[in-house]
């Protein structure tokens, strides 16, 4: 994945301590039902598409950004479906991120899935009951997009 610009300023006197970072993730349709997926560069493994906002910019236009950019595939935002804050990741290079993640559940309205970058090996559309090999953060996305249910958030107890 590639590092924005952005983050690599804020390394240069952040040092590789943990950034709070927002991020998003994108569950594409299409009008089969079937879901885009990318087999990562990085891991070689299939993963849902997602990325990290730019600076003002607004969350779902960051979900089309990165599907398309990724995928070359036009869709459109429909709702937010999960909101999770993720356990901190140390990226190779020693660098500490912990994620928001904001996941949406998106629409595709043209374009033909292809790798438009090079942050996939492969991109495809996958039929719900033929998925290949996901880690759980993506499969409970998956699932949580296809529900009707109100937003998904972790439930906070009081006392």
């Amino acid at each position: 994945m590639a590092t924005p610009d952005f983050i690599r300023t804020l390394r240069a006197t952040a040092g590789r301590q943990l950034l709070w970072l927002p991020g998003v993730t994108a569950i594409v349709f299409d009008d089969e039902g079937r879901v885009l997926l990318g087999r990562r560069s990085d891991t070689g493994t299939w993963a849902v598409i997602g990325g990290i906002p730019d600076p003002g910019e607004q969350p779902a236009a960051c979900a089309v950004r990165e599907v398309f950019e990724e995928t070359a595939v036009h869709c459109v935002a429909e709702r937010i479906v999960l909101v999770q804050a993720l356990e901190p990741v140390t990226y190779d290079n020693g660098d500490v991120c912990q994620y928001m993640d904001i996941t949406f559940r998106c629409r595709a309205v043209g374009g033909e899935a292809r790798v438009n970058d090079d942050e996939s090996l492969e991109v495809g559309w996958f039929a719900l009951d033929a998925l290949p090999d996901l880690h759980e953060f993506a499969t409970f996305r998956i699932k949580q997009a296809m529900s009707e249910a109100p937003t998904w958030f972790e439930p906070t107890t009081v006392g």
